[in-house]
């Protein structure tokens, strides 16, 4: 609910839509109620419970699912949930190589699953039409699908801003997806839908304020304050990749993040560094080629530890300006690096972060399980389905 919305005298129609809200948000997260609980859940009156309860039931949202188990049977008895199946929404996590794709069920639940490979240049209108397949033998059309994706959301138009080392078949299969399938299709940088992966599922859902590193292939933060994802003038909060930091021996440019944090922290630099401090590492220098440098090197004894230390004194460098600027009090370290070295890389972070700021800033690994950035995306298609099904969250009291 806006501040507009909040200062308006609450009409009938807004108040059927708060006490359903209500109601469906007690549902999503306790599963079946009776009429009693819901009218002790969400402080509504008897009659005023009955009538949503009604109400839901004829839009075929709730559904009667048997009785309570209790000793008195009566009308109250009678347990209610939602009509998961009505609904799915899907997101999808669009990489250089291939789109994977979640669909669920209205309640969060995921029915589906899978990965739709990318071979060299995109056919945008044949790889449109096998996802919409995809989606289809899920579960039938979407309400919403949530897509993320690297590089920068412009704001305005909600389409990807060309980038450097972004696939232009990135931003034309946004397009041809909105075309065919006639659903809303919601845009977001991949970061910032891990981020809201860590706050709703994962190491912070007990802080309103962090900032996620994402280290991977490149390098990106993704910035929550105050409970809201924070996403700049042109969409581009996070973009510390082209943050100039000491050690790189030079300074990144408006159009490259060569000499950047980039070069300190990403796959490629990190790859790097673990050859030179003989970890065994895959041929590459891309995100996998990373993880299994930093999965190699928690079981190297004193060698692992050295390249270890030397990984976080990098990564360090770029959290210090963003304790410096943002005071977060929380980092979380994402990614397929931060992922695979866990609590150990973290821990070694955040000592040598406190060598390098005043400000006190936590240091956590990611929790999410699975893909961050999947789980993030269909968390952002339920939240726009619920609000356009249910009506507008309603804030906490």
């Amino acid at each position: 609910m806006s501040a507009a919305d909040a200062a308006r005298p609450a009409t009938p129609a807004m108040a059927r839509a708060i006490n359903d809200r209500l109601a469906v948000e007690q549902l999503l997260t306790r599963g079946p109620l009776t009429a009693a609980e819901l009218k002790t859940l969400t402080g509504l009156s008897r009659p005023t419970v009955s009538e949503l309860l009604t109400r839901l039931q004829a839009a075929g949202l709730v559904a009667a699912a048997g009785e309570a188990d209790v000793v008195r049977r009566g009308p109250n008895a009678r347990l209610y949930r939602l009509v998961a199946d009505r609904t799915v929404v899907a997101g999808l996590d669009v990489r250089a190589g291939s789109v994977q794709l979640a669909v669920a069920d209205i309640t969060g639940a995921v029915v589906a699953a899978g990965t739709v490979d990318v071979a060299g240049t995109a056919d945008v209108a044949a790889l449109a039409k096998r996802l919409a397949a995809e989606l289809s033998r899920a579960g039938g059309p979407p309400h919403t699908i949530a897509v993320g994706a690297p590089g920068l959301v412009d704001p305005v138009t909600s389409r990807l801003r060309e980038s450097p080392g972004v696939p232009r078949w990135h931003a034309d299969l946004i397009d041809a997806l909105r075309h065919r399938l006639g659903v809303p299709v919601l845009l977001e940088n991949e970061v910032n839908l891990a981020a809201l992966a860590e706050l709703g599922e994962g190491a912070a859902t007990d802080r309103d304020t962090f900032v996620l590193i994402w280290l991977g292939h490149g390098i990106g933060a993704g910035v929550v304050l105050d409970g809201r994802l924070r996403r700049g003038a042109s969409g581009g909060t996070g973009e510390v990749g082209f943050m100039a930091v000491p050690g790189t021996g030079g300074l990144p440019t408006a159009t490259g993040c060569q000499y950047g944090f980039h070069d300190l922290a990403a796959a490629a630099a990190v790859c790097a560094l673990a050859r030179r401090h003989r970890i065994d590492t895959p041929p590459g220098d891309d995100a996998p080629a990373a993880e299994s440098a930093v999965l190699a090197a928690l079981a190297a004894g004193a060698r692992g530890s050295r390249f270890l230390d030397a990984l976080a004194g990098n990564i360090a460098l770029g959290a210090q300006a963003i304790s410096l600027v943002l005071d977060p009090g929380c980092l979380i370290l994402g990614g397929e690096v931060g992922r695979a070295g866990g609590p150990e890389l973290a821990a070694r972070v955040s000592a040598r972060l406190a060598e390098l700021t005043p400000l006190p800033t936590e240091v956590r690994a990611s929790q999410v399980a699975g893909s961050a950035v999947l789980a993030g995306a269909v968390r952002t298609a339920l939240a726009a389905a619920r609000d356009d099904l249910f009506g507008p969250a309603v804030p906490p009291r």
